[in-house]
């Protein structure tokens, strides 16, 4: 057996492919419901009325979505130029720090003013926590999915030290948790006491930003360029290495975003728990998009609908939760066999 490349697909096969492989993630999801005692199509219409059957519901999954659009913008930003960051959770952390550094009464700043400061400074942060493992990518040939899975564990013990030292709230009654963002550094919300905050406004302005950037400017022809083939765009005269560059600043800093809309516009103070996984979930939001940042909007509202939904559904049918994660994780495996078949054919010999 062998693959062989294949034309670039079509419109219909751009959008076969990809239902193809949700289609194939609820049949793998319906056998495990079977097998849990539960009828398939009353889970996923509790899951569907879960994620989008009311406006509570609505407002949920995009609360959910919010920080995935940001994390998914990262991961395929990153992966168009086959720079495989690993590590948006610990660029969302290195976020939300930031954040409540600079928001917790550090300057004293108008809001108009102060949270364009904060958001200046959180994308520098994240950017140059990205920026490590991209030089080292570049000058010693070191694989980055080692370097930035493993600073996802080295930040994450980096914010646990200091939340429980100069970053500890004195008034949180020995919880390992910052002081809470003032109201001048704090995100409005939409709707008047939902939790839908403005965070979701800034989500859809990066991924619309992010497309410009993949599709309409120079810098985004040469991503592409450098992630079809990098020999063959530096002999084109394109520089490998500063592309690089650029795209680990931009993706490091879309994933502190992250970090920064669950601080400043949910939570309102850092802790441990700040993340259940985003970073991670992001490289499936990503795939499932196909790495175009207009898909990753939806893409991320899909995912968090299934958790949401399935959180419903599970305090419904007592089916287990987890089922969403399984889902998810199987959304990425038919995901990625997808995009194989969508550009190569099999020949057996």
């Amino acid at each position: 057996m062998r693959l062989e490349a294949k034309k670039a697909p079509g419109l219909a096969q751009a959008i076969l492919y990809p239902a193809g492989a949700i289609f194939a993630t609820l049949v793998i999801a319906s056998v495990l419901v079977t097998l849990a005692g539960a009828s398939p199509f009353d889970v996923f219409y509790l899951v569907l009325k879960g994620a989008a059957g009311s406006q509570f519901a609505i407002i949920e999954t995009l609360t959910r979505a919010t920080p995935l659009i940001f994390t998914g913008l990262a991961v395929a930003v990153a992966f168009r130029a086959k720079l495989w960051n690993i590590g948006a959770e610990a660029q969302l952390y290195v976020g939300g720090v930031v954040t409540v550094v600079l928001g917790t009464g550090t300057l004293q700043l108008p809001a108009a003013i102060l949270m364009p400061v904060i958001i200046a400074c959180v994308l520098l942060g994240g950017a140059l926590l990205l920026l490590g493992p991209a030089f080292l990518k570049i000058r010693f040939g070191v694989d980055e999915v080692v370097t930035t899975l493993l600073l996802n564990f080295i930040v994450l013990l980096f914010v646990s030290m200091l939340l429980e030292g100069v970053l500890k709230d004195p008034m949180g009654l020995g919880w390992p948790q910052s002081k809470r963002v003032i109201a001048e550094a704090q995100l409005p919300r939409l709707i008047t006491g939902k939790r839908l905050h403005f965070g979701f406004v800034l989500a859809l302005a990066a991924a619309f930003i992010t497309w410009f950037i993949m599709k309409k400017s120079v810098l985004g022809y040469e991503m592409r360029a450098v992630g079809h083939n990098p020999e063959a765009a530096g002999f084109a005269g394109i520089p490998v290495r500063k592309v690089l560059i650029k795209t680990a600043l931009l993706s490091g800093g879309l994933a502190a975003l992250a970090g920064y809309s669950e601080v400043a516009g949910l939570k309102g103070n850092l802790t441990l728990d700040l993340s259940p996984g985003f970073g991670y979930t992001g490289i499936v939001v990503a795939m499932l998009a196909m790495l175009n940042p207009l898909g990753v909007v939806a893409s991320a509202i899909f995912i968090a609908g299934i958790f949401v939904g399935a959180d419903a559904m599970s305090r419904a049918t007592g089916v287990p939760s987890y089922i969403a994660q399984v889902m998810v994780a199987t959304a990425l495996l038919t995901m990625v066999t997808a995009i194989m078949l969508s550009r190569y054919r099999i020949r057996w010999r």
